[in-house]
């Protein structure tokens, strides 16, 4: 069923922006940490994004992409009023979130985002929230003012030092870790690297620590095994039985071996849709 786009903000020009979608099938069922597959074109891929807001009395979800490739510059290709072919949601399991003290959520890039809506939920459940968040320059970061808006402290960090504390989302975190030995979980949500950092920072500290697994997805239910990672040494779908884990558990150098093994077919096919459109390939 198609969707329509009731909103389109450019967060970064050319790069990543935020679509509000008319879906409230979806908006009544969402909970923190669920995520949406939605298709443009009847031939083309199928794109899993976690969803970052809901408004389930407007009956609206809010989803935040990056353009990486053929599939996403499609996306990048609808404005508001136009609709998204197919929209499938809410999946995945949803975060579990039960009070717990003090909650940790750190964000890097459109992870960011993602984040969001698990940290509103952590907050609406009374935990206390700091949300730790990176970009490489102050012009990348998102989602600041969100954040500000409901968590109880906001860390930022560059990597140029333009906004915040000069360095990555790990300085940030083991700040407030040194400081504050009554964390009681740290969710982290951002590229892979990223996510393993944290888990590698948070294991000495003893700190649960959740992270959401951005796999390789085709059907989203669990049939085509796309999406298997490796977690304490089984495999796992991370459609159906995540797409959150344990970070301490994740064999994230496999899961960076799947993520690359159709890099060389992506690249092609998004070199040949930006020659067909007569942009620089």
């Amino acid at each position: 069923m198609p969707v329509a786009i009731l909103k389109k903000r450019r967060l970064i020009p050319g790069q990543t922006s935020e679509l509000t979608l008319d879906a409230s099938h979806i908006a009544r069922k969402a909970r923190p940490g669920n995520f949406v597959i939605l298709r443009v074109s009847e031939k083309g891929e199928r794109i899993p994004l976690t969803i970052a807001d809901t408004d389930p009395q407007a009956g609206t979800i809010t989803i935040v992409y990056l353009v990486v490739g053929k599939s996403t510059a499609e996306l990048e290709t609808l404005e508001e009023g136009d609709s998204i072919l197919d929209v499938c949601g809410p999946l995945g399991k949803p975060t579990h979130i039960e009070p717990c003290g003090t909650v940790v959520c750190v964000g890097g890039g459109t992870g960011i985002a993602a984040m969001h809506h698990i940290a509103k939920g952590h907050k609406a459940a009374g935990n206390r929230v700091i949300t730790v968040i990176g970009s490489r320059c102050e012009d990348l970061l998102l989602f600041k003012e969100e954040l500000s808006m409901f968590a109880d402290e906001v860390v930022v960090t560059t990597n140029d030092g333009s906004c915040g504390m000069q360095g990555f989302v790990t300085d940030g975190l083991r700040m407030v870790l040194d400081r504050e030995p009554s964390v009681g979980e740290v969710v982290a949500i951002g590229p892979v690297p990223m996510m393993e950092a944290v888990a590698n920072l948070t294991r000495p500290y003893n700190v649960k620590t959740t992270v959401s697994l951005n796999s390789i997805m085709i059907d989203g239910i669990g049939m085509c095994g796309a999406c298997r990672v490796v977690v304490g040494g089984e495999v796992k779908f991370a459609c159906v039985d995540g797409p959150e884990f344990d970070g301490h558990q994740v064999d994230f150098a496999r899961m960076r071996q799947r993520l690359a093994a159709f890099k060389p077919q992506e690249e092609l096919s998004w070199a040949e849709f930006r020659r067909l459109r007569g942009q620089e390939a």
